[in-house]
């Protein structure tokens, strides 16, 4: 099975070359990995004492962030390397303050996996989440390297729960300890024969609260929202924004919208805009539109301001929930004590999932029960205190998994 698999990354590989003359994002992928080996060269020296993370794309790096930034701060003599397998990781968080060295992991061929750690050489890594790459687990087990993972997930639908999953649980042998989200997880990988987990929790917990003690003072958002009323829409899709400009059409003018799309291509954003009635303003424009509380919908059409965006709403409607994987981030909102809306296929995200069965979230299905739930939130005020209360404190309760995982792994280096 693992020559099977080490062909299929080959395979992989091959065509990846193919694709990338016609995707741009696969042009990425692979031109990304050309120069990896001979940055480690330059940027790593052998008597470097390194530490490795590994994210497979943005959403895995930011729930790492917390424990990079605690291993930074206690370990200010080694550095930091991260990698990320997807561009839209890699992308837009190349030029990150917290690693030393930022690069794409290159792909899990044995020569690739080898070479990789030759020129590292961490002292320790740490896989996020999820992907589990076999090649470089045989080689960080084969050097005894200590390897955790944080924030991790088991279901049953991966590979190391089917009969045929023997290989990929043999290189879950590498890891020191799983750091897991959840009893179910705990559950899962203990009924494979692994004892070393742990249940720490989810270390974007850490990261949304730490959020509250920065400043997220947006000078355009006040001056747009002007006191008043606010919708955030963030990383809406087509098919949030269709219901979305229903309402927005029919809303009266005392209530106001910052829409931040999960696709931020001019084509789309002009599509969205022609579907909006009232007047609109883009991030773009700002600098020519006159008075921004003039408008009353705000689009971004920009990356990296989300977070701060979302401490200026009233409610927020989080995308992505009318299609697949599923929805983005409710995480954020929630920190702020704003109720969230979001579609209904958040099945796969545990913290939707408790939000949901707790009441801070809610989850709709068309435009009117979209409706419904915007003007309760607007018009009743017990109503949207009691929603807030839930947010804010289901943040606040679930916090500590980053001490967690810090008081164990600093046994280790």
């Amino acid at each position: 099975m693992l020559f099977l698999y080490n062909f299929a990354i080959h395979l992989a590989g091959f065509f990846l070359r193919i694709i990338a003359l016609f995707s741009p994002k696969i042009k990425l992928f692979v031109e990304g990995r050309k120069d990896v080996f001979s940055i480690l060269k330059e940027k790593i020296k052998t008597e470097d004492k390194t530490i490795w993370f590994h994210s497979a794309s943005l959403g895995e790096y930011e729930q790492g962030l917390p424990v990079i930034e605690k291993i930074k701060e206690k370990y200010p003599a080694h550095k930091i390397i991260v990698t990320f397998f997807s561009p839209s990781g890699y992308e837009v968080r190349k030029n990150n303050t917290v690693a030393d060295v930022t690069i794409y992991l290159p792909l899990d061929t044995k020569s690739n996996a080898r070479k990789f750690l030759k020129l590292v050489h961490p002292e320790i890594a740490f896989f996020i989440k999820y992907e589990f790459w076999l090649n470089y687990l045989k080689e960080l087990e084969k050097s005894k390297t200590p390897t955790y993972l944080i924030s991790g997930i088991f279901r049953d639908n991966q590979t190391f729960f089917k009969w045929y999953g023997g290989f990929y649980r043999k290189a879950l042998k590498a890891f020191t300890y799983f750091f897991v989200q959840n009893e179910k997880s705990k559950e899962k990988i203990e009924a494979i024969g692994f004892q070393n987990v742990i249940i720490s929790g989810d270390t974007r917990f850490d990261r949304v609260a730490a959020i509250l003690e920065r400043d997220n003072h947006v000078d355009f958002i006040e001056k747009f929202k002007n006191n008043v009323p606010t919708i955030v829409i963030g990383s809406s899709w087509p098919k949030d924004e269709a219901l979305l400009a229903e309402y927005i059409n029919q809303t009266s003018e005392n209530v106001k919208f910052i829409i931040a799309p999960h696709n931020i291509k001019e084509d789309q954003i002009s599509n969205l805009k022609t579907q909006i009635t009232k007047s609109t303003v883009l991030f773009s424009e700002k600098d020519h539109a006159g008075d921004l509380s003039s408008y009353n919908v705000f689009i971004i059409d920009t990356i990296g301001l989300l977070t701060k965006i979302y401490s200026y709403g009233t409610i927020a409607y989080v995308g992505g929930g009318f299609g697949n994987p599923g929805i983005h981030n409710v995480l954020e909102p929630a920190t702020f004590g704003i109720p969230i809306l979001i579609g209904p296929n958040y099945s796969n995200f545990a913290e939707a999932v408790s939000l949901v069965e707790l009441g801070g979230c809610i989850s709709i299905s068309n435009e009117k029960e979209l409706k419904n739930y915007f003007d309760r939130l607007l018009t009743d005020k017990k109503y949207f205190d009691e929603k807030s209360k839930i947010c804010k404190t289901f943040i606040q309760n679930n916090e500590g998994a980053t001490d967690c995982i810090m008081k164990i792994v600093s046994e280790t280096i």
